[in-house]
């Protein structure tokens, strides 16, 4: 159709085939193909050139408009690939947002104001599940195990667990504590059952004890609440203690220290598009560590 387009706009065989770089032989016999395709007659000769038929105006017209579409369609690519549209739907977990993403997704957006980006908290129990099933771009999870298969994992940054204890507890004046020493305190839970409540007891168990809920803050402000109330001791992210009651005292612990890993999920397939590389850097950079 393009050859037979350039004969229309050319007005002769012989100029079309110069202007696209064939030969005339090559050029009438694939308009003769078109013609046979089609079944009607494309081009008739007028003296020495020839004119299209009414055939003819029509398919070099729709080959007009398949060009333009052909145009458009490199030039929506190129803007998808330099970033200057698209989307991206990334989901995290709460406190991860307010640490991490909200300024990443600020950088970001500095540089690639034209991609649309989609927020939202990940489900706690089952994180991996919208990234895997191509439902989100990204998501930020801690994680301690291996990828699953199809995804890519990159570190942010580790998230170690402090102990939060009431001001003026007997052992607020030290720097460090063994994390055995608090198994006799009465203890403020903070999460809900899942991944990050395992790191907790995972870590108590290693130190011999497991520990005695007095009451369950269920988050991380109001377990400090109950803290700074003297009603237990607690262990809470860093990323969880961005808000600090003024009646608590945070020390490291060890023996061991808790840990959680926190990580941007992505599909392997997905790996090498520039734009998500680019949020995948700011986080990173946010994070304030390299990937590992």
């Amino acid at each position: 159709m393009q050859m037979l387009r350039a004969v229309v706009d050319h007005g002769s065989v012989s100029a079309a085939a110069t202007a696209l770089g064939y030969t005339p032989s090559a050029v009438s016999q694939q308009v003769a193909t078109l013609e046979r395709e089609t079944g009607t007659a494309l081009l008739e000769r007028i003296g020495r050139g020839v004119r299209p038929t009414a055939a003819g105006l029509l398919l070099a017209g729709h080959a007009a408009a398949i060009d333009r579409q052909v145009a458009e369609a490199g030039a929506a690519l190129a803007d998808l690939r330099a970033g200057r549209s698209g989307s991206l739907t990334v989901r995290y977990f709460a406190t991860a947002g307010a640490a991490l993403v909200a300024p990443a997704v600020a950088a970001f957006r500095r540089e690639y104001p034209g991609v649309r980006l989609d927020l939202g908290v990940t489900d706690p129990a089952d994180p991996l599940t919208e990234v895997r099933d191509g439902r989100a771009d990204l998501a930020v999870v801690f994680r301690s195990e291996e990828a699953p298969v199809g995804l890519r994992l990159v570190h942010l940054r580790d998230d170690p667990y402090r102990a939060v204890l009431p001001r003026g507890h007997r052992f607020a004046s030290r720097r460090v504590l063994d994390l055995a020493e608090l198994a006799q305190e009465p203890w403020v839970g903070a999460e809900p059952p899942g991944p990050c409540r395992e790191i907790v007891h995972g870590a108590c168990d290693a130190a011999g004890f497991r520990p005695a809920l007095a009451v369950d803050g269920a988050d991380y402000l109001t377990a400090q609440g109950f803290v700074a109330a003297g009603l237990g001791v607690a262990l809470l992210p860093e990323l969880g203690l961005a808000q600090r009651h003024p009646g608590v005292t945070v020390r490291r612990v060890r023996g061991p220290e808790p840990v959680r890993a926190l990580h941007a999920a992505v599909r392997e397939g997905a790996w090498g598009q520039p734009v998500l590389g680019a949020l995948v850097a700011a986080l990173r950079a946010t994070a304030g560590g390299p990937a590992r």
